[in-house]
């Protein structure tokens, strides 16, 4: 007798995908446009992102990392680049051993190494980072609404 079990480990509504990429995409334009305003737009969306996390009921860890994240950013605008490269460190780890985004996670991680070695550079990782993210999650969205959901991410 042969029995097969599927596992579904990275269920996501739509409303939360739609939500999450839009917030990324929007805070990425903002960070292109207003370079200087970097830790306001930085702080807000750590804590935008963390507040939509408990909103969906996220475990109360990964919630509460973006917001601490945030209130830092608040704090001491100078630690920006070690800040949101911590916060990446920590969102890639999550995307790579939750199996969702194993190309986006290696990137994150990437990223969060570039931020470290180039602090100057920060204001337009985080916007690459921010589009990236908010335009993949719109075309997984996208291509798993009409097509195969059993197809290979």
């Amino acid at each position: 007798m042969y029995s097969t079990f599927q596992f579904n480990i990275q269920y996501k509504t739509q409303e939360r995908q739609i939500l999450n990429a839009l917030l990324a995409i929007v805070t990425g334009l903002l960070t292109l446009i207003y370079p200087n305003f970097l830790f306001l737009i930085a702080g807000g969306y750590l804590l935008a992102l963390g507040l939509l996390l408990i909103y969906f009921k996220m475990p109360p860890i990964i919630a509460a990392f973006p917001v601490i994240a945030g209130i830092l950013i608040f704090i001491f605008p100078e630690l920006i680049p070690f800040t949101f490269a911590g916060f990446l460190g920590f969102f890639g780890l999550i995307l790579l051993l939750a199996f969702q985004f194993v190309i986006i996670g290696f990137l994150t991680l990437i990223i969060a190494v570039l931020i470290i070695m180039n602090p100057d550079w920060v204001a337009y990782l985080i916007a690459a980072f921010l589009l990236l993210y908010g335009v993949s999650n719109l075309i997984r969205l996208y291509r798993f609404r009409g097509g195969n959901p059993r197809a290979i991410h």
